[in-house]
């Protein structure tokens, strides 16, 4: 439930701006038509991938469309074309995440009190202007290349480690389970400084976090599948805020080295943070720390079997890897949108937008663009703008761990190419029901090529 308020604490956003207005059609006319042929607000739709294709009439046909919510939300604005998702971003004032950046709803009346979605729209992710300015900057420190710089010898073990447990359960093996989320989880937990035994916890939460969007729009289909879902969210809940809470009070007592200590020490007009604030940092380095390092490693792999002539120009040139990288999170988006609320009238693209409407920006569109990126569905790491991606977002609420994540994915894909050269996607995949999150949950691949083998070690004496 909602945490009750201490007056010696920096007070909590309040939560009279989070009502949903309900409307079904926007309140000035539309100049572009409402596209037929994919359910944006689906969850299932988007377990068979992002729609490019959709996203190419978006941008040409519809750059601002509107969308009707589900009863009781309202409604929201698409944008898809690459300059105007910047100019949202670059715009907070007009456009502000202070009443939600990671959901198409609106926490309604009667989900107030729930300390789940409470925590939600108090988190970093979701506040504007001088608040969300000063707790980043407090939180800088531990995503700066000097701090980056002393994970590389733990990131690069671990690395190492699951490479050595991919080969011992080879030649086909789920890359997406073994190596996509152990190794970001382990990086986050690294910065946090969780303790081994309670790191297993963290995989679980997120699971459980990922799946709650499903249950909300879709729960008799949720619980046909997982009766016990409702029982088991609601146990992960107490036993996630819980711990959380349990873990911030003692880095306030006994402050260590680690960003967990930075989050629950943080203040805001000399004032420390409400229980509510560390909730929302606890919910959010859980749900959000590691998803476009994960996504993207596995986005990555069916990449690179998708376009050999890269595999081989990148493997033939070390150097090549970062390049690699950046056209990868471009190509895949782990990410695929954000909201904001218009905090007055504005207009995009011609289209009048007036204040409270909800905006979404696509950044799988945005990020294929072709007035940015010539031939945008090709995968071609000599690109010149190669890092002009908005995988990270961009602006203000520019993803705050990207160098973090970009030094995993190039340690990583630089170990796993010296390892398993031929390393090939079978084909086979599942993608969760999530709005968010581009989620691969599985990725088959055989370490040594379509087919292949297991290689014979001889030994020569």
């Amino acid at each position: 439930m909602n945490q009750p308020q201490n007056p010696d604490h920096y007070p909590s956003i309040s939560d009279d701006i989070l009502v949903d207005s309900g409307a079904v059609d926007p309140v000035y006319q539309e100049i572009y038509q409402r596209l037929k042929g994919f359910d944006l607000g689906s969850t299932n739709a988007w377990t068979r991938g992002q729609p490019f294709d959709y996203y190419k009439r978006m941008r040409e046909e519809s750059p601002v469309m509107w969308t009707r919510g589900r009863k009781p939300t309202s409604g929201f604005w698409s944008v898809s074309r690459y300059d105007d998702v910047k100019h949202v971003e670059l715009n907070p004032d007009i456009f502000s995440s202070q009443r939600g950046s990671m959901h198409m709803a609106v926490l309604p009346p009667s989900g107030k009190a729930d300390r789940l979605m409470y925590a939600a729209h108090n988190s970093l992710i979701n506040l504007d202007a001088d608040i969300h300015r000063d707790l980043r900057i407090q939180q800088s420190e531990f995503f700066f290349p000097k701090y980056v710089e002393t994970l590389k010898e733990r990131v690069g073990a671990k690395i190492d480690d699951l490479l050595d447990n991919l080969e011992r359960q080879g030649p086909e093996v789920d890359f997406a389970k073994l190596f996509s989320t152990e190794l970001p989880m382990f990086t986050l937990c690294e910065m946090l400084g969780v303790d081994e035994e309670d790191r297993p916890n963290i995989i679980k939460w997120m699971h459980y976090l990922e799946l709650a969007p499903q249950f909300l729009t879709h729960p008799f289909r949720m619980f046909m599948a997982e009766p016990m879902f409702l029982f088991r969210f609601n146990q992960m809940l107490e036993d996630m805020f819980n711990y959380g809470e349990r873990v911030m009070a003692d880095r306030i007592k006994n402050p260590r080295q680690d960003l967990l200590t930075v989050i629950a020490n943080a203040t805001l007009d000399n004032k420390p943070l409400s229980q509510n604030y560390l909730d929302g940092s606890w919910l959010l380095i859980i749900f959000a720390g590691n998803d476009t390092t994960r996504n993207s490693l596995s986005g990555t792999i069916r990449l690179l079997t998708e376009f050999q002539d890269q595999r081989q120009m990148v493997i033939d040139d070390k150097s090549l890897i970062e390049r690699m990288s950046h056209e990868a999170l471009r190509m895949t988006s782990p990410v695929m949108h954000m909201r904001r609320t218009a905090t007055q009238d504005t207009e995009i693209a011609g289209q009048k937008i007036a204040e409270d409407e909800k905006v979404i920006m696509w950044y799988g569109a945005a990020n294929r663009d072709p007035s940015v990126f010539p031939n945008p569905d090709v995968f071609d790491m000599t690109r010149d703008n190669v890092e002009k991606h908005v995988a990270f977002g961009h602006g203000v609420h520019r993803c705050l761990g990207n160098r973090i994540a970009q030094m995993q994915l190039n340690m990583a894909y630089e170990r796993i190419l010296d390892r398993f050269p031929n390393i090939y996607w079978t084909g086979k995949q599942k993608i969760e029901p999530i709005i968010l999150v581009h989620a691969i949950s599985s990725l088959k691949v055989n370490l040594y090529g379509k087919g292949a083998k297991r290689p014979v070690k001889v030994a020569v004496s």
